[in-house]
Parts: structure tokens; sequence; C-alpha cells
């Protein structure tokens, strides 16, 4: 894989896992503090090195499923308010980093570029599943999960055609942004295909890959497509085969409805259900 550090040797696993669009899985949670520049921010070191039995710093369980505050982690840095549409942002620093020149880049070609969401953590995934789950807020906007789908499994697969489990979403990582909107017919027309146009032409060529394309025979499974959703794939595609290592849909707990994980195949459906070109 074009981004795929050496692999990892030996796994910690000993950590226990009870340890403890409108309406997608891209809300985001809001985080205090001032911006910092691109130009403060020093290298952080090559992730997951062979001698390595943590993720940057931390159990691979904690990160992975994003049991973790973002804003008291080394690595995560506050995103500039220029950027976004008024909320503040964490990112991982080299996912920011890489942001910002993407956002130089289509601003000189008339583009741009707004951040509506970045990284949750695994508690603030819980308030949006629970709050789906229990039908207190409505799927997509139109029903209530809990009177539609009596059936545990059923109802999971409901929510997560656009919202994660907590402890799945790519968005407790720092490498995940959304961008512009949260629905895909704003990216059909007008400003919004300029974007997604721009998008498609040219994240690759500042490590960003569209994770949820639309679902075909090279992505059978997991959420809808999703063209605000863009990850960064020298840390995300390490991350995510990780946690095809590190994480059994028995290890996803901690919600209500998290039994549902492994009836469903959570991991490999849905945490490995992305699009081809975002795994090399």
């Amino acid at each position: 894989m074009k981004y795929l550090l050496p692999v990892l040797v030996l796994i910690c696993m000993a950590c226990n896992p009870n340890t403890t669009p409108t309406e997608t899985d891209t809300e985001a949670a809001s985080v205090a503090g001032e911006v910092m520049a691109t130009d403060t921010i020093p290298p952080s070191r090559p992730v997951l090195a062979k001698e390595d039995t943590t993720v940057f710093g931390m159990p691979p369980y904690e990160y992975l499923t994003g049991k973790f505050d973002p804003g008291q982690h080394p690595d995560f840095v506050k995103v500039a308010a220029r950027y976004t549409d008024g909320d503040p942002y964490l990112l991982h620093r080299e996912t920011y980093a890489a942001f910002e020149k993407m956002h130089a880049a289509a601003m000189a070609d008339g583009v741009q570029l707004i951040m509506v969401s970045a990284t949750r953590n695994f508690q603030r995934q819980r308030q949006i599943w629970e709050a789906k789950w229990k039908g207190q807020r409505l799927l997509e906007g139109k029903e209530k999960a809990d009177e539609v789908y009596p059936d545990p499994a059923d109802r999971a697969r409901a929510i997560l055609r656009y919202s994660s489990m907590p402890g799945t979403s790519r968005h407790h990582w720092g490498t995940d942004i959304d961008l512009n909107a949260l629905t895909n017919e704003f990216f059909d027309a007008g400003k919004g295909k300029e974007v997604y146009d721009w998008l498609v032409a040219h994240a690759h060529e500042y490590g960003f890959c569209q994770p949820y394309t639309p679902k075909g025979a090279d992505r059978p499974s997991g959420y809808e497509e999703e063209r605000w959703h863009w990850s960064y794939l020298p840390l995300a595609t390490q991350l995510t085969d990780f946690a095809a290592s590190a994480l059994k849909d028995e290890d996803i707990s901690g919600f209500e409805g998290a039994e549902a994980a492994p009836q469903i195949g959570v991991i490999n459906n849905y945490v490995l259900g992305i699009n081809p070109d975002c795994k090399e």
C-alpha cells in the first residue's frame, strides 16, 4: 500500500473494552480554545513503527475506539476558525497541515473548502447514536428508529446508513473531515458541484480520499455515499489496517444497542467497508 509503514509486529490487546445529513455521522463535537497556526506545529513521529505497541502513545483499543480526550492529546491541534463553519474543531496535526495546503490550492482555483466536522470522541458519538437509537432524533429527518425497527440488528443497520456506532467511527482518529455540507444533494449543482469536482480531481494530491463512495461491486457493504467525507490516507490507511487486526465486534461496547455489533459484523462491514482506493 502506498502509504503503509512496516507492519506492526506486536499489538497490545490487553486493554479492557469496557473501560472506559442533517442527521449523519458527521455531526461535530465542540472543542473550546484558541486556534493554532500550522507554522507552530512541530512534525510528529512516524505512526505504527515496528517497535511500537501503542498508537500515538496510547493503547490501541483506546485510540481506535475514541476513548480519549483529543483536547488533551499532544498530537491533536485546534483548527483555525477561518477554515470552519464557526464551530471549533480538532484534528491530528498531520491531517491539519495537509488540509491547509489543500485549502490554499482550492482557494487559488476559486473553490472554498469549509470544514463542518472533524474529530469526535467516543462520548460524543455515543450521544448521537443513543439519541437515534431511542427515537429522540429522527433518522434522516423521517422516522423513529425505536418504532420502525424493534429488532436490534435492523435498528442498528438503519442508523448505520449514515451514523457510526460509538467506537467504530473514522472521526475518532483525527484523520477525517467533512466539508461544506452534509447532504449529497448539495454537491449535485452550483457551488457544491464545483467543490466536489475539485476534490475528486485534486484531493489525492494532498493525501485525501473519499471513503464512502456509492456502494456497488467494489464496495458492497458499509455506509451510504458521503460526498462530504474525506480521509487523510497517510495516517488513516495505517489505522484502518491496524483496526482490522486489533478490533473485534465483541470489543464494541459501552452504549445502547452495542449487542447488535457482532450480529451485523460491524468491523468487517462498516469499519473496513470503504472505497478500495482509500486502502492503497
